[in-house]
């Protein structure tokens, strides 16, 4: 595999998890709603900006995949124009591709701009791995652009709640967020046997994984894990740092590590390379692959990772056990 396709991948996944994100905005503590009446909504979103937009939106493009999830999960289908390649969830977006009655606006972190302004689109929801000259084009054409940059589960359900405002659909998104928090509450109150230390790869050449202060990280915590890395974001570790520090579960995405699709490479490389053998997870066979849509989309749908991963973790256990007596 060449190092330029390596590096559009680790681009890709790496905005997609929103690993590349700014210092300054912090999406806590917001106030969503600033105003209201009977023609326009104003609220602030994730980059803190005040924006400004007609009541019910009916033309609405969506530059994320994620985006495009929460949008059809509240009923929106109708109303969205656009999305980008990579949208291919729920599957009902590739039929409406299929059909040509919503338009690809290019690339997650390609978005042709040209091609988003002759849907004229009356709302476009932007996410932070667009880059802030797609986001400021759009702008200077006079589209309200909604911008979200979600670090958390807390994050995400504010954004559902967010999107519910602007697009005059406050019930379902509440009853989104209500059945996400129950599911949280729920997993939260599963009691495990042990608390183990997992470690998350996002790709082996070189080696990143999620660090702390990441949104797996919090995945992962919410699940009934700790994360095994000690340092803040997504960084790049050796081969001896990753036997180091020995984690009892290893997760990795699933396909190429960007998608479901093809040979699961990072799996693969994990449990054929001699050097980890050692490793405890890869000892005990507690390596798992996770769907690379659910654990890298800021979405609803990371409700069902936390819920896979809390599974992980008992089914670990047992393994872990059954290694202890074989010893």
């Amino acid at each position: 595999m060449n190092s330029r396709f390596i590096l559009v991948i680790l681009s890709i996944v790496i905005l997609t998890m929103g690993c590349i994100s700014h210092p300054h905005l912090s999406t806590q503590n917001l106030l969503i709603q600033i105003s209201e009446n009977d023609t326009h909504v104003v609220v602030k979103d994730d980059f803190g900006y005040i924006v400004t937009v007609k009541k019910y939106p009916k033309r609405i493009v969506s530059l994320a995949p994620s985006n495009t999830e929460i949008l059809f999960a509240l009923g929106l289908e109708d109303r969205i124009v656009g999305v980008t390649d990579y949208c291919n969830y729920p599957p009902e977006v590739l039929k409406l591709k299929s059909e040509g009655k919503v338009k690809s606006i290019g690339g997650y972190s390609t978005v042709d701009v040209e091609r988003v302004v002759r849907l004229k689109p009356d709302l476009v929801v932007a996410s932070y791995g667009n880059g802030f000259g797609v986001i400021k084009a759009l702008k200077d054409f006079g589209i309200p652009v909604i911008c979200l940059n979600p670090k958390n589960v807390t994050d995400v359900i504010r954004d559902v709640e967010l999107i519910g405002i602007v697009c005059g659909v406050k019930e379902n998104a509440t009853k989104l967020v209500n059945w996400m928090k129950s599911e949280i509450t729920r997993i939260k109150a599963k009691e495990h046997m042990w608390k183990p230390k997992i470690i998350h790869i996002v790709w082996n050449d070189p080696i990143w994984v999620s660090g702390r202060d990441t949104f797996v990280d919090d995945v992962i915590s919410i699940a009934g894990g700790i994360n095994a890395v000690n340092e803040s974001g997504w960084v790049v570790i050796s081969l001896e740092d990753l036997i180091r520090i020995n984690p009892d579960i290893i997760i990795v995405n699933s396909g190429n590590g960007m998608s479901s699709k093809g040979k699961d490479i990072i799996y693969e490389w994990v449990i054929s390379n001699s050097y980890l053998k050692r490793i405890k997870a890869v000892e005990c066979g507690n390596v798992y692959v996770i769907d690379a849509d659910l654990i890298c989309r800021p979405s609803y749908r990371v409700i069902y990772a936390i819920e896979k991963i809390s599974t992980i973790i008992d089914e670990a256990y047992e393994k872990v056990k059954a290694c202890e007596v074989k010893s």
